[in-house]
């Protein structure tokens, strides 16, 4: 199964991958370290032991300690092309994972299916990535800004999906007991620029196929900064930037799984119920 050629080609993956491999030496990774931890605590929590495991995609890799429980792992590299084939047999994972990949992926909805046909029966999908109102405050500042300075407004910031999205996806690709749920994270700067400059080394900033191609005016950098600190700083003039990290999990269906009951077939009903709490209140 391979992706959609339908899906809108968003990102320019040879320019992501580019600058990925430029921060791989010293990369910013307080958002990756706080993920492969939550990670391994939700692998906990789950109570199961995996043997054929996958890494799709994550920048730089899941690496030691995380991965030396798996006796059989395999960490897929992103890819710097268009078109977004895992390369996975059917049936052959335990466990899918992915550490702040998903953000960047053209067609989400092709992934997703292709990493539930790779699963066994029971088989987990437990990923997480950027979305909801991540950088809200660093994408208003830019669009009025250039707004301000130059009339208009150019892409920024690539587009986030929310929870419900997410969680409809899931679904759509067949997993089954999908979950979604959000870790807001705040983060606090001297200013804007110390910002950019860890998205930078976090090698992500914009990767557009629609991004603007010349450089931004100094006073459009400087006037965002400025709208920044006015809008968003605390009263210490700390600036505030939001990261919003979805947790998304799904399994492979199995008969082993709960399902809900059908439409009908429950043995009480609720109008019975409630009219025996109204007789209790009208006998008191």
């Amino acid at each position: 199964m391979t992706s959609s050629s339908s899906a809108p080609i968003l990102f320019d993956r040879a320019l992501l991958a580019a600058r990925q491999r430029r921060v791989a030496g010293a990369p910013e990774t307080f958002l990756m370290e706080r993920v492969v931890e939550d990670m391994a605590d939700r692998l906990l929590a789950v109570n199961r032991r995996f043997t054929a495991v996958a890494d799709i995609w994550t920048p730089g890799g899941l690496r030691a300690p995380f991965v030396e429980g798996f006796a059989n792992f395999t960490a897929l590299a992103a890819p710097d092309t268009a078109r977004e084939e895992l390369g996975l047999a059917p049936n052959s994972l335990d466990l899918a994972l992915s550490a702040l990949a998903f953000q960047f992926v053209n067609d989400l909805p092709g992934v997703l299916a292709q990493i539930r046909r790779a699963l066994r029966p029971d088989g987990l999908l437990l990923a997480a990535m950027i979305g909801g109102d991540s950088l809200i405050e660093l994408r208003q500042s830019f669009a009025a800004a250039e707004a301000e300075c130059e009339g208009g407004v150019s892409p920024r910031v690539a587009p986030f999906a929310d929870l419900r999205d997410i969680g409809s996806l899931l679904q759509r690709a067949g997993f089954a007991l999908p979950v979604t749920d959000v870790d807001r994270v705040v983060v606090r700067y001297r200013n804007a620029f110390g910002l950019m400059q860890d998205l930078r080394r976090m090698g992500a900033t914009n990767s557009l196929i629609e991004r603007r191609r010349t450089p931004t005016r100094r006073t459009t950098l400087l006037r965002m900064a400025e709208i920044y600190a006015e809008r968003f700083a605390d009263p210490d003039g700390r600036i505030r930037a939001t990261f919003d990290i979805i947790w998304i999990s799904g399994w492979a269906p199995h008969e082993s799984q709960q399902t809900p009951l059908k439409p009908g077939s429950a043995k009480a009903s609720l109008e019975d119920a409630v009219k025996r709490a109204q007789s209790a209140r009208d006998d008191m």
